[in-house]
């Protein structure tokens, strides 16, 4: 099988598109003919070296997956050969998903949406693991509180306004001028574009100086740091990145403020009720580029870029039908340079 293999540590010319063994599918495991995966800021972290003890090289990356099961491991009872799957593959525990096939435990897979196509399939199913676990399980996100989503066109955060309204929320977010727009079409209430304003003076305007009672960082940084001065008393701080800096403790505790940081676990669950969310039109992956497997690398560079003009993801079609099919329904592919 074809598969882009990660052979140093370094930029986006370190992958090579070679011919390797293709994977057997083993007991309670399913063997995944994959259709189309994605690009995730963890995987330009994993190429670049940033999880150098956790990855072997040379090494499969990638870290979504939709497909069809083309062979069922013995004990396998959920799945049997053409059902269509979506999954994340198991975070740094094995091959990844640039390749035409991929096996992966029972456990973690789950039946793709009907209603998506692999493409949006493969670009919601990290995204969206993380904004259910970050919104629902850290940071129990209730009917009729406020939430401040930093970045609300990126990959997990416009995938977090929609899920924050499907749970009664009032959603305010962060975007540049240029997604002013987009942020507002997928459900965001308050849009705040951080280059004419500052998100803190937005946030107490709108909120009568009481603040919001739960803040996604997907930013970091100086977006992190600030954030306690935008919370209400007994609010929430999730964050699905590193902490680089200190952090604005002492406000935080003035606020009885508690924080989580989010590293995903993969499970079947959280696809399902993804699932369920696509399913009553209340959730839609938004594909802003496709690539060829073989330009994965050209991916990455975008992905990196400052001013990227992207908005949700990058999806990567594995099958090479569905790239000519994308045209119809993405812009242009914007151009970047490994």
């Amino acid at each position: 099988m074809k598969a882009l293999v990660l052979n140093t540590f370094g930029g986006p010319q370190a992958f090579e598109l070679r011919d390797v063994p293709k994977p057997v599918a083993q007991a309670g495991q399913v063997l995944v003919r994959v259709h189309a995966t994605s690009i995730n800021p963890l995987d330009f972290q994993v190429r670049r070296g940033d999880y150098a003890d956790l990855v072997p090289l040379p090494g499969i990356t990638g870290h979504d997956v939709s497909g069809v099961v083309e062979a069922v491991g013995p004990g396998v009872t959920s799945f049997a050969p053409g059902d269509e799957v979506w999954y994340t593959p198991q975070i740094f525990d094995g091959p990844g998903s640039y390749a035409e096939y991929h096996v992966a435990a029972e456990g973690i897979v789950g039946k793709k949406p009907a209603a998506l196509s692999h493409l949006e399939a493969a670009s919601l199913t990290l995204v969206g693991g993380t904004a259910w676990e970050a919104l629902v399980v850290r940071a129990a996100l209730r009917l009729g509180e406020r939430i401040l989503v930093h970045g609300g066109a990126g990959g997990v955060g416009h995938v977090a306004i929609q899920l924050a309204k499907a749970m009664g929320a009032r959603v305010f977010t962060t975007v540049r001028e240029a997604n002013v727009e987009f942020a507002r079409g997928i459900g965001a209430d308050v849009v705040i574009d951080y280059e004419k304003e500052d998100y803190v003076d937005a946030i107490l305007r709108e909120t009568n100086g009481q603040g919001v009672d739960v803040i996604l960082d997907t930013i970091g940084g100086d977006t992190l740091s600030r954030s306690p001065d935008a919370l209400a008393q007994l609010g929430r701080v999730v964050s699905i990145v590193d902490i680089a800096q200190p952090q604005n403790v002492i406000q935080a505790w003035g606020k009885n403020a508690s924080y989580h940081f989010v590293f995903t676990r993969q499970n079947r669950g959280k696809l399902d009720e993804l699932r369920a969310l696509v399913e009553r039109g209340q959730l839609r992956p938004h594909v802003g580029a496709v690539y060829s497997l073989a330009d994965v690398p050209r991916a990455h560079a975008l992905l990196q870029s400052p001013n990227n003009g992207l908005r949700g993801k990058i999806a990567i079609a594995i099958e090479p039908s569905l790239l000519s099919s994308a045209h119809s329904t993405v812009q242009a592919t914007p151009e970047a340079t490994p």
